[in-house]
């Protein structure tokens, strides 16, 4: 699976944290908060309690009718966000250098025909279908919430301030609701999830146009993606995920093999 993370032009350190798993179609970014290193270890933190629960789960689903599969894949992962954001939560409160940490997370799970979306805080999930780009998830933050009462325009949005005050996130709060949504997958779809050191710098017709431009090159695309986030002021840590949907009557192992570009 294709995976590119770069600390950006300003910070000395990269608090995003990737995993991926292309044998079973699992794709997990999340972009930590906190001082000094404390980012990091809740992005770590995140990424490994929740990988490890759905690589035990995940692979025992792909024989289940669909519906059944989708239902109990929705059951895990939030069992696995709950018990990362447990573990984030205790250490923030119980160690003085997590004090105040936490993480954003996304998790793209492929099944058969569809691709499973969850998501806390700000990280994105876009889909790149027929040379168009799609925002598949909506950003826990208080900038979107203004967006979706009509409060302020996308423009003054871009311009905030406040672009990064986020609703929802891992380790925050004693609990936290995860958004989880299914979607088909076609032949040919360029999903992408990144951090937002990548969304705050490229507006969404410009990550559609290097998509368009380099999409046949997965991991020349994520270099394009991120140089052009370092171009624009790289003024955060840039993290994508890219992820290709292909066919193939293999069945769903033979699909996997078509998925995703090994970096």
């Amino acid at each position: 699976m294709l995976s590119l993370s770069d600390p950006g032009m300003v910070r000395a350190l990269n608090e995003d944290s990737v995993f991926t798993a292309a044998d079973i179609g699992l794709a997990i970014l999340a972009d930590g908060m906190g001082g000094y290193s404390a980012g990091e270890v809740a992005s770590a933190m995140a990424i490994d309690t929740v990988s490890k629960e759905l690589l035990g789960s995940l692979p025992g689903l792909q024989g289940e009718p669909l519906d059944e599969a989708t239902a109990d894949l929705h059951e895990d992962i939030e069992f696995a966000v709950g018990r990362a954001n447990e573990a984030v939560h205790y250490a923030s409160h119980n160690d003085p250098d997590c004090e105040g940490m936490g993480t954003t997370l996304v998790v793209a799970a492929l099944l058969d025909g569809q691709i499973t979306v969850a998501h806390v805080g700000d990280s994105r999930l876009y889909r790149f279908r027929a040379g168009v780009l799609e925002q598949v998830t909506r950003d826990h933050s208080w900038l979107d919430e203004q967006l979706a009462l009509g409060v302020i325009t996308p423009e003054q949005a871009m311009a905030s301030r406040y672009k990064n005050i986020v609703t929802r996130g891992i380790g925050i709060e004693e609990t936290v609701d995860v958004e989880i949504h299914d979607y088909p997958a076609e032949q040919g779809d360029i999903y992408l999830l990144c951090s937002d050191g990548l969304s705050d710098m490229i507006e969404d017709p410009d990550i559609e146009r290097l998509l368009g431009e380099h999409g046949q090159d997965l991991a020349d695309a994520a270099r394009h993606l991120i140089d052009q986030a370092n171009e624009n002021g790289g003024r955060d840590n840039v993290s994508v995920v890219l992820i290709r949907y292909g066919d193939n009557p293999k069945g769903w192992l033979g699909k996997l093999g078509g998925m995703f570009a090994r970096k």
